[in-house]
């Protein structure tokens, strides 16, 4: 009786479904799922990005595209790969630094924008669906915060 030590009722308040990365996840996986089921084209939500931001900036060195769109210099040259592999983008050599590359949208590339920005209006619509307006805007600001 005295050599057993009693253990204190300690209380595990650590619970899956309320951590932020558990839920993330979550959300990510659903986002996922929406946008392979609406982008049938054949791309990543990575190349996807990439597709955007090169109609957004313009032709931009490799290493500038690879940092607006938050990706390492090893996935940028992947994804580059593979899209010019679909001839959706291009490379040349920049005239002032023969070692970087500048990359811009093909004109099949630059013929999809128009519809991958409906795509993505979609997924998103499709993804935030369950909140009302002012809870989507919400959560992107929170959001924002956090990246």
């Amino acid at each position: 009786m005295g050599d057993r030590q009693s253990k204190p009722d300690i209380k595990d308040d650590y619970v899956l479904d309320e951590q932020v990365g558990y839920v993330l996840r979550l959300a990510n996986q659903r986002h996922a799922g929406i946008f392979q089921s609406i982008i049938n084209k054949d791309l990543t939500p990575t190349q996807f990005s990439v597709l955007i931001r090169l109609s957004e900036q313009g032709e931009l060195s490799q290493n500038l595209l690879g940092r607006l769109v938050a990706l390492d210099t090893a996935t940028t040259k992947g994804v580059v790969d593979r899209l010019r592999a679909k001839s959706l983008i291009q490379s040349r050599p920049d005239v002032s630094d023969k070692r970087r590359a500048i990359i811009s949208l093909t004109d099949v590339g630059r013929s999809m924008i128009a519809a991958l920005k409906e795509d993505g209006r979609r997924i998103t619509e499709t993804t935030l669906s369950p909140l009302k307006s002012s809870d989507k805007r919400k959560l992107l600001e929170l959001l924002k915060k956090i990246v």
